[in-house]
């Protein structure tokens, strides 16, 4: 079981069954410049065209773009469906399952079947929202993990997330054939789908185990989809952005329709306007060249992406490298749970001040479509919220909601509002809950905190020094209190830039990606990655209780041999060896669990804050060796969006089965 240097694979002192790990062979290199990085297109496999989807927390789509055009990117199809106001580019990331658990509808047509079912009847159905925060919140994510559907029942979150790709795949490939004359092929798409920088590793393989349930892609041809982190695909895209195509909220000239008089909020109305005039429209043209914002960029000049989506905020920062303009990640993404969600929740904590938690939670299961209207006739005005708004937003309560009120209580809500002390919000003859402007902009109080603070001690890191921009992206971008929040907080340390039609911003970055996907050159591990070994026991410097005997010699147990420290930068393509030994000859998998930190430097994996996330698993099946001792070599890539393993047999040379499992528990 003792390798030639004498040290263990924790798993095969303690246990004596698995493997031992080789430190002479252990060290950290940068394979040549020919080997591919994964995520890139093998030899002899060509796509013909990248179809991305933003799979977003409150809204979803798809876009896509030949390979031989790559200069064109369309979006998706119209919406059937839409609310007044809001732009239907994209649909609700809403689902409708039958009573018997079958796939029915997608987006609006989900929204809309489910709002006209009798109540008697939609308790039956299964109705799920704003789902995708579970693969964020869940702490012991697995395949196994269930959400929960309107009228409270359970359901699998796998499936939710498969019928839900299955829907774009099956738009998308529509699409295609009809614009194509024939019948589309799924293996000519590469396929990209985007997710948070900030999700750990669980959540993106459940991403990738969705889209091979759901046939996007198979497990024989993985590299067929790609995961790409939402604000690298942002950043993608603003490389290209022209001067007509965005607000510098900072300078607010005339080049962009509006004078610097303007208040925060004016030159996102004309953007919005002007996108709207252009939707017929849904083709749009990238430059081949950088656009002209990019041009002032010089080597090293560095710069801030700010995801503000419905779920997270994702923050980026991201260096220039000239001539090629790739990009390197200079402080690993960060961010939390402070999307625009937060700001339903906090009106959801204010009807319960108003009418009290127990009558709020039965009436979402008593009447679970009733209350998905009262949330939609929420976004709506929640949308209108402004800084300088004076009049008051009013907020249709639906008829059930106020006749549910009577029975439950047995008084009305009338009545309610004016027992219930909360003075800035009054109940309207029209059956309307009046709010001030002062109340709705409270209500994005906690969660504009959130992110402005986040801000503040982003740029308090040495790595984010002299920002040249900041671009803030994602549909929670539009709010004009989140931008003014921006702007107080920077105060002119630098420039301010929104993309027009800022909700697609990430969905065009990602087909950009899909179709170059080595153009971000240099990535930051978010965590510190490694595997437990034994050490020769060293007096003074390993603690006591550490010490284990085995045969005479003295060990030191739990030791943490670190893959990839946490901030450590990482470049595209760049490998991590490891060389480990079956303990047995007869042995057919090798098993290693890894864990990980948010620590830099970490001892052992005993210690606070450390934790077994995935496991190792090397399929030595069928090369079999007459050597006395079996060597597995092992490399491991941490560059890309997601962790890669390969392995070969050393003393055969035959490529070994190996995958990193980050939802087994």
């Amino acid at each position: 079981m003792i390798d030639n240097d004498g040290l263990f694979n924790t798993i095969a002192a303690v246990f004596s069954s698995y493997v031992t790990t080789c430190p002479n062979l252990v060290q950290l290199c940068i394979l040549s410049a020919q080997q591919n990085d994964t995520d890139q297109v093998p030899s002899g496999q060509s796509f013909v065209v990248v179809v991305a989807i933003d799979f977003g927390t409150t809204s979803s789509g798809y876009a896509y773009a030949f390979t031989k055009e790559p200069e064109c990117i369309h979006t998706m199809r119209r919406w059937e469906g839409g609310d007044p106001g809001v732009s239907n580019q994209k649909t609700p990331t809403t689902i409708l399952l039958t009573p018997d658990r079958k796939f029915h509808s997608f987006g609006y047509a989900a929204r809309d079947f489910y709002h006209d079912l009798d109540p008697s009847e939609s308790k039956h159905w299964l109705y799920l929202e704003k789902f995708k925060m579970k693969l964020h919140t869940t702490a012991n994510l697995s395949i196994d993990t269930d959400l929960h559907a309107a009228n409270g029942k359970r359901v699998k979150a796998l499936d939710i997330f498969a019928y839900a790709l299955a829907f774009f795949k099956e738009q998308a490939l529509k699409e295609l054939s009809d614009q194509t004359g024939g019948d589309f092929d799924n293996n000519d798409v590469r396929w990209v789908i985007t997710v948070p920088a900030i999700w750990k590793m669980p959540a993106k393989q459940f991403m990738r185990e969705a889209a091979y349930k759901s046939a996007l892609v198979s497990r024989e041809n993985p590299e067929q989809l790609i995961i790409a982190l939402e604000p690298e695909a942002a950043s993608i895209y603003c490389r290209k952005l022209r001067l007509h195509q965005m607000v510098d909220l900072c300078t607010q000239t005339t080049q962009n329709g509006f004078s610097p008089t303007d208040n925060v909020g004016s030159g996102m109305t004309q953007a919005k306007e002007h996108v709207r005039r252009n939707r017929q429209s849904r083709t749009f043209l990238v430059e081949n060249v950088i656009g002209e914002l990019w041009s002032e960029l010089e080597e090293g000049d560095r710069y801030v992406v700010v995801d503000c989506g419905g779920g997270t905020v994702d923050l980026t920062v991201h260096q220039i490298r000239l001539p090629e303009g790739h990009l390197k990640e200079l402080y690993k993404a960060s961010g939390g749970p402070y999307g625009s969600l937060g700001i339903d929740y906090e009106f959801e904590k204010l009807l319960c001040k108003i009418f009290g938690q127990d009558f709020i939670d039965q009436f979402k299961i008593k009447r679970p479509a009733a209350w998905v209207d009262l949330m939609i006739a929420f976004e709506s005005r929640k949308r209108a919220a402004a800084p300088d708004r004076t009049n008051p937003l009013n907020i249709n309560l639906p008829f059930s909601f106020i006749d549910y009120y009577k029975k439950f209580r047995g008084h009305s809500v009338e009545h309610a509002l004016r027992k219930s002390n909360v003075d800035f919000v009054k109940w309207s003859s029209q059956g309307m809950l009046r709010m001030s402007p002062d109340a709705m902009n409270s209500l994005f109080k906690p969660t504009i905190d959130h992110i402005i603070q986040h801000l503040r001690e982003l740029f308090e890191k040495p790595e984010v020094s002299d920002i040249k921009f900041l671009f803030l992206v994602g549909g929670f971008a539009e709010s004009p209190l989140l931008q003014q929040a921006v702007q107080n907080m920077l105060q002119g340390r630098s420039r301010i830039i929104i993309p027009h039609d800022v909700g697609l911003t990430i969905l065009k970055g990602a087909v950009l990606f899909g179709l170059d996907p080595s153009i971000i050159k240099v990535r930051r591990s978010p965590l510190t990655y490694g595997v437990g070994v034994l050490n020769r026991f060293v007096e003074g410097k390993h603690p006591p209780e550490k010490l284990l005997v085995k045969d005479g010699t003295r060990w030191c147990t739990d030791v943490f041999d670190t893959f990839i420290a946490a901030d450590q930068s990482v470049a595209l393509g760049e490998m991590v060896k490891r060389s480990y030994t079956p303990a047995k000859p007869s042995q057919q998998v090798i098993v290693i669990h890894v864990y990980c930190s948010e620590k830099e430097n970490v001892g052992f994996i005993s210690e606070p804050g450390v934790r077994k996330c995935g496991t190792l698993r090397l399929d030595v099946t069928g090369t079999e060796s007459t050597a006395p001792r079996r060597e597995i070599q092992t490399l491991m890539q941490f560059g890309d969006t997601e962790i890669r393993a390969m392995a070969v047999d050393v003393s055969t040379g035959r490529t070994v089965k190996s995958s990193i499992d980050f939802l087994s528990h």
